[in-house]
């Protein structure tokens, strides 16, 4: 295989992002911190439900419109369906990085046929391919932070560039560095609001809300994976280790960068 070099790669995501910003940076700004002390939960923080996701997604489909976006990994679809209520039609993000597992394609495949939603599918513009052909076989191990921010990061970053607000699903107890996410926090790395619905539950208390309301799992979480990422990154953990200690097993890396 002929060595590319990386400057000559695509860089920006061939997707046309959503409707484009309405408000200013100040604007954006203003309102998350508003936001962020009417939704600030962290003194609740171990008591989930004393304020309702549902609140803070109404209110968000109420301020945005189609200025919102919901990112999801398909690991399960509770965030996006919980949005969908409160902003019908709501665009959903998927990173299509061309190393998933596929069951996680499937889970996105189906969430694609759930009415009130948009599944948008965010790749970067260079070909896994390509790709390799700049770093070498299997980047995702000879330089994972490379092949994270080439197949993720930067294909999100544009695509996110289109939107004033999106909501995730991260939690608290995912990793030390989530540990003081809010509900509503600004994002300085997008220059846009970050709504975090259910970052005070626990991955039990969204598996109950998925049982309870229908929503999709991703088969691999009954299959030794409690936290799915790209098939390569990605191994079982025993019973009762550390939920993301497959992801990236033996390495000292934790995030793919989307959230740092």
């Amino acid at each position: 295989m002929t060595a590319v070099s990386l400057e000559l790669l695509p860089r920006s995501t061939v997707l046309t992002p959503g409707p484009g910003r309405k408000r200013t940076t100040e604007e954006l700004k203003a309102i998350a911190e508003e936001a962020g002390r009417r939704f600030d939960d962290r003194g609740l923080y171990g008591n989930h439900g004393e304020i309702d996701p549902a609140e803070v997604l109404a209110w968000a489909g109420e301020t945005f419109g189609d200025a919102l976006a919901v990112a999801c990994s398909m690991a399960n679809t509770v965030v996006p369906e919980m949005t969908a209520q409160y902003a019908p039609g709501v665009d959903v993000l998927f990173l299509d990085t061309s190393y998933h597992f596929p069951e996680t394609v499937g889970v996105r495949d189906a969430l694609a046929a759930t009415p009130g939603l948009n599944v948008v599918d965010v790749r970067s513009p260079a070909t896994r391919e390509e790709h390799e052909a700049a770093l070498g076989p299997r980047p995702y191990e000879t330089d994972p932070e490379m092949c994270c921010r080439l197949r993720k990061v930067e294909p999100l970053d544009a695509a996110l560039s289109g939107y004033e607000a999106w909501i995730t699903g991260l939690r608290r107890v995912d990793t030390d560095h989530r540990a003081g996410a809010a509900m509503v926090e600004w994002d300085e790395k997008h220059s846009m609001i970050k709504i975090n619905p259910l970052v005070a539950w626990t991955m039990e208390r969204v598996h109950d809300y998925a049982a309870e309301h229908g929503c999709l799992l991703n088969p691999l979480l009954d299959d030794g994976y409690p936290s799915i990422g790209c098939e390569p990154c990605t191994r079982r953990v025993e019973a009762g280790a550390d939920p993301r200690s497959g992801r990236w097993a033996g390495s000292s890396k934790t995030e793919c960068g989307i959230h740092l």
